[in-house]
Formats: C-alpha cells, sequence, structure tokens
C-alpha cells in the first residue's frame, strides 16, 4: 500500500479535512486529501499493488500446487 512520503504535510491536510468535512472519514474527505496533498507537492512511495493482478497470480500458484 502506498504511504505518504512527507507525513507532516499529510496530517497537516488531515486536520484540516477534519475541520471542513460533517463527515469524517468519508469518500469524499478522502479524495479531497489525496487531491490536496498531492497539489502541495506531496508523493506516495511504497509498493503499488493491483488487487485484480495479486487474485490471479495466487489463483494460478494454487493451480500449479
Amino acid at each position: 500500500m502506498a504511504k505518504p512520503s512527507n507525513s507532516k504535510l499529510y496530517n497537516s491536510i488531515k486536520a484540516q479535512a477534519k475541520s471542513k468535512f460533517d463527515v469524517y472519514p468519508s469518500a469524499y474527505a478522502s479524495a479531497w486529501i489525496v487531491k490536496q496533498y498531492k497539489k502541495r507537492g506531496g508523493k506516495y512511495g511504497g509498493k503499488k499493488t493491483s488487487g485484480i493482478k495479486e487474485a490471479a497470480k495466487r489463483i494460478a500458484r494454487s493451480k500449479d500446487a
């Protein structure tokens, strides 16, 4: 899972989202956090995974066994 590389910036934006949105956590608030974080130069790091690709690999491995 990708994690924010600048946790100080991310936490600042997250705090703003908590005060901006009536319902937190929500899909709208989460999307806003990501958009603002990227807009302000934040980057995400970590391994990228695709749920479908991972499931296909597991199925292929189980068939080989």
